[in-house]
């Protein structure tokens, strides 16, 4: 959702000092970023974010008009780019008890640990509860936009609810998982809504016809959800330097960077199966490698002149296709070697990866040809490792990845091929008994 927003103006609410808001969503940059806003102009606003420091993300809400009227921010971390968190908050400024006037839960748990703590006075008057406000989902006034994904965006008027009218734990896994029916115990109130349910429809599902528009930016479908994570990039993992880190966008699926050999490394691998994705070339003047890492490799490769698929020096374990110069490059623990004179690619060309850890291969398809098969072996997953999608490029150029989304940055596939598995949406025929690397992919 980067640079992207959606907006509402609230009608009369059904109370000035109770209300429930939940929502999933899934991080790809850690600068500080909007949830929701309720927006007054001036000073007068309300807010849920990220709020990140010179280290570490937190939450903080607050409530504020010149002072706050209260403000929370979590002692926790939240650093994990490969899940969705659900977080809700629940007020009712009219409770004794200052301390149960505002829960915060996150995945169903309630946060009870803040580096600030300022409860609001009992009867406090909220200020997402004022008609003509602006509802804002996914940034501040002209800033802190949320560069990631959202689903199952809800707000109940006029009650505090409990976080289990959202979710609940699944009895078979033990994880926090979504609840696809919403009922609320007092009805939705006058500004309830319920949007971005099972797509990027912002109709309100909630019946209260309380819809949102999109504000600015492209509203992008992806089935990358709470109950099917895909893989997306970020700058926690660089297999060259801290320094050298690419830049995200279109919810960590669009690569790229202007440092010399921006590298970067995908949320999520695997040690077993058969995993299939997409690489769409935006300049091929830029455009370096695309490949694999082994997990041990990340820790150890930070360094001047490492990169996906190169520095025979290193004792580490990665592959990469050069699509500017056409040769696929192979560092096995330290032992290099080069599959030369294959196709190069160019702007508007696609890269198929089939990522084969049954047979120890990886197959590399151009705009769906055959042109490289790569030998690996056993030891590429030996002692608990797993591969990760990698990437490498070098100047301000971009490759937008199809993990299974159906999208190359904000563009649909031109016509999607068949895919036995149901998982994903590519734009080619996925191999046979391949699948989307996600985790229903990972646990299929």
């Amino acid at each position: 959702m980067a640079n992207t927003y959606l907006t509402r103006t609230a009608g009369t609410p059904t109370s000035t000092q109770k209300g429930t808001f939940s929502a999933w969503v899934k991080r790809s940059s850690s600068a500080d970023a909007r949830i929701f806003t309720s927006w007054g102009g001036g000073s007068r606003q309300f807010w849920l974010n990220f709020q990140t420091d010179s280290t570490d993300s937190h939450i903080s809400i607050a409530d504020y008009d010149g002072s706050y009227n209260f403000r929370y921010l979590t002692n926790r971390k939240f650093r994990d780019f490969s899940a969705f968190y659900h977080i809700v908050f629940a007020i009712d400024t009219t409770l004794g008890t200052a301390g149960d006037r505002v829960k915060l839960y996150i995945n169903g748990v309630q946060e009870t640990s803040f580096s600030v703590s300022t409860a609001p006075s009992q009867n406090q008057v909220l200020n997402f509860a004022t008609s003509g406000d602006a509802h804002i989902i996914g940034k501040r006034d002209a800033e802190e936009y949320f560069n990631g994904s959202m689903s199952y965006v809800a707000f109940i008027d006029g009650k505090q609810e409990l976080p289990t009218i959202f979710g609940e734990t699944d009895a078979t896994t033990g994880e926090w998982k979504i609840k696809t029916t919403i009922t609320p115990t007092s009805g939705w109130g006058n500004n309830g809504f319920f949007i971005l349910k099972n797509g990027n429809s912002v109709t309100d599902q909630s019946g209260q016809s309380n819809n949102f528009t999109v504000g600015g930016g492209t509203l992008t479908k992806t089935e990358d959800c709470p109950s099917n994570v895909f893989p997306i990039f970020n700058g926690m993992y660089c297999p060259k330097s801290s320094t050298n880190a690419g830049a995200f966008l279109n919810g960590g699926t669009t690569v790229g960077g202007s440092p010399s050999d921006a590298s970067s490394i995908a949320s999520m691998g695997a040690r077993s199966g058969k995993y299939y994705w997409e690489i769409k070339v935006q300049n091929a003047t830029n455009t370096r490698s695309c490949g694999v890492v082994r997990s041990d490799s990340i820790a150890t490769s930070h360094g001047s002149g490492i990169y996906p698929g190169g520095n025979g020096n290193a004792t580490i374990w990665t592959v990469a296709y050069n699509m500017v110069n056409g040769y696929v490059q192979k560092n096995d623990n330290g032992t290099q070697s080069q599959q030369g004179s294959l196709a190069t690619l160019t702007t508007g060309d696609i890269l198929g990866v089939a990522l084969n850890l049954t047979d120890y291969e990886i197959k590399w398809y151009k705009n769906n040809s055959l042109v490289a098969t790569t030998s690996l072996s056993a030891d590429w997953v030996a002692y608990g490792n797993f591969l990760l999608p990698c990437n490498r490029m070098d100047g301000n150029q971009f490759v937008q990845y199809n993990f299974g989304n159906g999208y190359f940055g904000t563009t649909a596939v031109a016509s999607a091929g068949t895919n036995a598995s149901g998982n994903g949406i590519f734009e080619y025929d996925v191999p046979s008994g391949f699948t989307a690397l996600s985790t229903k992919g990972l646990n299929s």
